[in-house]
């Protein structure tokens, strides 16, 4: 078997076997295949695209690449969520104590984010002393005893989407439906996960802007799911405009206890009971939709949600007095209010400026060196569809340098105020099976 055949077989529009892809991935993962042969093959896959048996096939072969992660001795169908990311996602922070309330176990994985915010972990990092670095056992036994807990990504999970990822990055070939399904589902079932809900962002702060784009992903990350024996379900929802209020580190992890409690922005609040409950059906305990909804929404008004969070905090070092006072939580030195400029209705928020803003005070990481301050971000005081004042908060500031001038400048660029009145934007389209 030769690589150039395979290039020109695929370049041609051809099938690929399972053979042939897993010699590409392999030989591609220990470096008898170069990276210019790769990229050629990327590119090929790029314009000529993939069956549902080559997607699934190329999968199963990154996941084979690396590391797996045995969950067996965890009781219960383990259910893990993905989220494609955007601006002020805090869903994991809410969802992860939220289903384990009830009973499902949430053995979960979780990397350090690139971009606006930082990841998960960055996130749960801001309560004092939680920590991830515990070992395979700690982390089953505590899934076991608390059915909640996050560890850190292992260095060696999917070798081969990590090279594939960096190389699509500077080949022009990252906008591959195959391609990013098949990196995103790699990384999911390695990971363990008996089911997955996936929620897929669209609009102007998500990585499919266009509806139908975001369908086409969904439905191609969902087939690979079943495809390698894993319930996979998938949401299409808005990130049009930021997810909830909070965008920042210690700032989430406050939204996600207002959440928890009931009391979060609409917004999150609903995303978050639609994802849950659907993590609730493929965990088998609940017949419905419905029926898991109304145990979400129980553990939530009777304090179970926030105990399981305080437990989860708690188990892995943190300190679990925040969840009772926020105020423990790295707070900025200074709050700065950005307001209207006139009367009106907020008729758009563009997300991907509103996450470059809270990335300018520090809230994320540029590049990989980056240092993040926990602190520091952005609280929307309006969202689409809400009347405003001149004068009036549109979002405040929450910096540790009173010097914001070019931050408030990005938010009213952010900001479109217009006469007539204007509805929310849908938050959720469609529901992938």
């Amino acid at each position: 078997m030769r690589m150039v055949d395979l290039i020109e077989k695929k370049r041609n529009g051809e099938e690929l076997n399972k053979s042939e892809i897993q010699f590409i991935i392999e030989g591609y993962t220990n470096g008898d295949v170069p990276d210019y042969q790769m990229s050629a093959f990327a590119m090929a896959v790029f314009f000529q695209d993939m069956t549902h048996d080559e997607r699934v096939t190329l999968t199963e072969a990154m996941v084979q690449s690396g590391d797996q992660i045995d969950l067996a001795d965890i009781q219960g169908v383990k259910v893990d969520k993905h989220s494609t990311g955007g601006v002020g996602d805090t869903t994991t922070l809410v969802l992860a104590p939220l289903v384990a309330s009830v009973g499902v176990p949430v053995a979960k994985m979780s990397g350090r984010g690139l971009g606006h915010t930082g990841g998960t972990i960055d996130k749960l990092e801001s309560v004092p002393g939680f920590h991830v670095e515990i070992s395979n056992d700690d982390f089953i036994k505590l899934v076991n005893t608390n059915k909640v807990a996050v560890i850190g990504q292992s260095a060696n999970l999917t070798p081969a989407d990590k090279k594939l990822y960096a190389l699509r990055d500077v080949t022009g070939t990252v906008d591959s439906i195959p391609l990013i399904a098949s990196s995103i589902m790699s990384k999911k079932i390695a990971a363990g996960a008996d089911a997955i809900v996936l929620d897929v962002k669209t609009g102007n702060g998500a990585f499919m802007k266009d509806l139908d784009d975001a369908k086409a992903l969904a439905e191609a990350m969902v087939g690979i799911g079943n495809g390698v024996g894993r319930n996979t379900k998938a949401i299409i929802s808005d990130m049009s405009q930021p997810l909830g209020f909070a965008v920042g580190n210690a700032l989430e992890v406050k939204e996600a206890i207002d959440t928890l409690k009931g009391e979060g922005p609409k917004d999150l609040h609903e995303l978050c009971l639609t994802l849950g409950s659907h993590m609730v059906m493929l965990a088998g305990k609940a017949q419905d939709q419905t029926e898991a909804r109304n145990m979400l929404e129980e553990t939530m008004r009777n304090g179970k949600a926030l105990e399981t969070f305080k437990t989860f905090l708690a188990s892995q070092g943190g300190d679990a007095s925040v969840v009772d006072e926020p105020s423990k939580l790295p707070t900025a030195q200074y709050t700065i209010d950005v307001q209207a400029k006139h009367d009106g209705y907020v008729s758009e928020i563009i997300a991907d400026k509103i996450g470059i803003a809270a990335m300018n005070l520090g809230a994320g990481r540029a590049t990989k060196e980056s240092k993040i301050d926990l602190a520091v971000g952005l609280v929307l005081r309006k969202k689409v569809g809400d009347a405003v004042k001149a004068g009036e908060p549109l979002v405040t500031i929450h910096s540790n340098t009173n010097n914001v001038d070019d931050v408030m400048a990005q938010v009213h660029e952010a900001y479109k105020v217009v006469d007539e009145k204007v509805g929310a934007p849908t938050l959720i389209y469609t529901e992938i099976h």
